[in-house]
């Protein structure tokens, strides 16, 4: 994909709105693929569910086509396309308890006292040594299972925060919640991880360069072998 993030301009967002609003909608196109990325990352993390935050992040930049009209600059246009992405997450987790007949979800993003932390423990080790692209995926894979079993709260803030790399205020803009809440989350979101991790390691380290399967196979196959050939 191009690099759209490129321009001359000191506000490029501006001249896209402008020309949207102007019923330009090459230019929504070219709204899409600016914020695509960080907004999708917010739903996936909101969601847990990459079809739902697909789903979701659509149905927002509808909304987003049918008001922009109203938008006057007063915040970023990424903070005001994010509180548009995050409340039709909010809504289907919403929507979501209520056919499951579950304890509502509080719209707020409740406190950590509020929520429940859940670790996934699931083994996704193969026996075999994967290629370096292989691995990077099932570390990554492990990481992502770890972030979706935080709240929602702290999976949002660590996101934006450690992932995109937006500063706190414009955290706290994007989720409309005090700069304080976002430092306090996101460093319980990172302690959290950390210690889930430290678990997994825990869990994991008399199987670190374990020796069988077809590493096994390839070596006794290999000795067998070059036995043959020497007799």
């Amino acid at each position: 994909m191009a690099d759209v993030y490129s321009s001359g301009l000191a506000d490029p967002d501006a001249d896209i709105v402008h020309r949207v609003q102007a019923g330009d909608r090459a230019a929504f196109e070219l709204l899409m693929r600016r914020h695509n990325r960080r907004l999708y990352r917010l739903a996936r993390a909101t969601l847990r569910n990459d079809a739902e935050a697909e789903d979701a992040l659509q149905d927002a930049y509808l909304k987003a086509f049918r008001s922009i009209a109203q938008f006057r600059g007063d915040a970023a246009l990424f903070t005001w396309l994010s509180r548009l992405v995050l409340n039709e997450c909010l809504g289907r987790m919403r929507r979501e308890t209520r056919r499951q007949k579950v304890i509502p979800m509080l719209p707020d993003c409740p406190d950590e006292e509020q929520m429940s932390f859940e670790i996934d423990a699931t083994n996704t080790r193969d026996d075999c040594a994967p290629d370096q692209s292989a691995a990077r995926a099932e570390i990554r894979a492990l990481l992502e299972r770890k972030l979706d079993a935080l709240p929602v709260g702290f999976r949002t803030v660590f996101v934006l925060r450690s992932v995109e790399e937006l500063s706190i205020e414009e955290t706290a803009q994007s989720l409309g919640i005090p700069e304080a809440t976002v430092r306090s989350r996101h460093f319980r979101a990172r302690s959290m991880l950390r210690e889930s991790l430290a678990q997994e390691l825990d869990r994991l380290g008399p199987e670190l360069f374990e020796f069988g399967g077809k590493h096994c196979d390839r070596v006794v196959a290999a000795v067998l072998e070059r036995l043959r050939r020497s007799r």
